[in-house]
């Protein structure tokens, strides 16, 4: 019987030697990362003046997710994990570090920052279903897997809160390469992280067919499961027209809130209090009840942050509306991944989460010229006025599908002990 006011089950997934051993290299990693994200963009930015170059160079480095996660979802599912992410952290560290070169040695033109980018991506194509299909490798008890996914998307928000702080900084101080270059050095402590853990064998018999076979199956079990088909659906449609707004900060920095690298900073600061707040809040869950309700409610909030950051004029309120946004758009994110880690098949494991990267991170190339374009014809805050139209419209598609999801689901809670078989008599529960 839980005991009111304990919240030690809240991190429960830091029990597991694996996964705080993650858990500290990551949260060193990942504030590099955003450093080079905000550092990128900002580059990108003063040295073209351009939102359209802007969409470009993030469809650059994201095109590549959408066009090799299927393969990479095959050979999630065909190789050893630790090694595909030691191969791609490696890699990630070399690309970071080639940027910080060429920026502090002021060789740095569009041409190179469009083909890193795109190396980038390719590596995030391989290292995005990797790094989710091997989060249940790192915590051996299953039940502590949405703990593990929520604690997970909290440290990832934490760095989202300091990276792009730290950017603003250094970057006002000194150039967008000491941005770089504290990413490439921060890939150390994931490696090492990786190379540490002791992970026993996963058990599963490798598969002996085709990829191109593999590949079929994988699509076939996604599109013939309806809960994560929808999810992914809803997903792609938010990666679309939702989540570029991020690619369009520079602009409202400048622009619209003229300000400099600092209001930008600002800015991604109040998307990650928010996103940080939203996953601290899914880490206090017990279990996975009650989620799908979450999706959409989450999808509408992130829609009308987006609307009312869109019509402000005043850096207070913009930051208001990136706390709300970036709240709406965490809960959703770990919520429809903490569901469909619970539903997959341990077997499709990999490949469905290339769908997942695919619907998370692919759509947003496509999402991102979209809005570089719109921003270069209609402005910036119109285009995300729009977006946030559409995310909403998502919110209420997805409502309509909730009580159809709910019934493919329960089959699998129920054999997982995650809610009590029902005799016939009783209306369908909520999941």
């Amino acid at each position: 019987m839980p005991v009111p006011g304990d919240y030690s089950h809240a991190w429960r997934a830091l029990r597991h030697r694996n996964f705080r051993l993650f858990f500290g290299g990551q949260s060193i990693s990942l504030i590099g990362t955003w450093m080079t994200r905000i550092a990128t963009a900002w580059l990108v930015y003063r040295l073209t003046n351009s939102a359209l170059l802007l969409g470009t160079v993030s469809f650059a480095g994201q095109i590549p997710t959408f066009l090799f996660a299927p393969l990479a979802g095959v050979l999630v599912d065909r190789i050893d994990r630790r090694k595909v992410l030691v191969w791609t952290q490696t890699l990630a560290m070399v690309q970071s570090l080639a940027l910080a070169w060429l920026t502090l040695s002021h060789r740095i033109n569009i041409a190179e920052i469009l083909a890193l980018s795109a190396m980038q991506g390719v590596i995030n194509a391989f290292d995005m279903p990797g790094r989710q299909s091997f989060m249940v490798k790192m915590v051996e008890d299953r039940a502590d897997l949405s703990n593990a996914i929520a604690i997970n998307s909290s440290m990832v928000n934490a760095a989202r809160l300091i990276g792009p702080s730290l950017a603003g900084l250094l970057i006002a101080a000194t150039n967008e390469g000491w941005c770089f270059l504290v990413d490439g050095v921060s890939y150390i402590a994931v490696i090492a992280s990786l190379l540490m853990m002791r992970v026993p064998p996963d058990g599963l018999q490798r598969p002996t067919t085709s990829m191109i076979v593999q590949l079929k199956e994988g699509w076939t079990y996604v599109a013939g499961f309806l809960p994560i088909r929808t999810i992914l659906l809803l997903f792609a449609l938010l990666s679309l027209m939702g989540w570029p707004f991020m690619v369009l900060m520079p602009v409202f920095a400048r622009e619209v809130l003229h300000g400099g690298a600092h209001t930008l900073g600002f800015l991604m600061g109040a998307v990650g209090v928010g996103s940080l707040i939203s996953a601290l809040s899914m880490v206090m869950r017990r279990s996975v009840r009650g989620l799908t309700k979450m999706i959409p409610i989450a999808a509408l909030v992130f829609g009308i942050g987006l609307i009312c950051f869109g019509l402000s004029h005043v850096l207070w309120l913009s930051m208001l509306m990136m706390f709300v946004t970036g709240f709406g758009m965490m809960q959703g994110l770990t919520g429809s991944n903490t569901i469909i880690q619970t539903l997959v098949d341990e077997k499709m494991r990999g490949r469905v989460m290339s769908y997942y990267t695919m619907a998370f991170v692919g759509m947003a190339p496509f999402g991102s010229l979209l809005a570089g374009a719109m921003a270069h014809a209609i402005g910036a805050p119109r285009t995300v006025i729009v977006s946030g139209v559409a995310c909403i419209l998502g919110s209420i598609w997805f409502t309509s599908r909730l009580t159809a999801i709910r019934k493919d689901m329960r089959p699998i809670y129920e054999r997982l002990g995650i809610v009590q078989q029902r005799n016939p008599v009783e209306e369908v529960a909520e999941n």
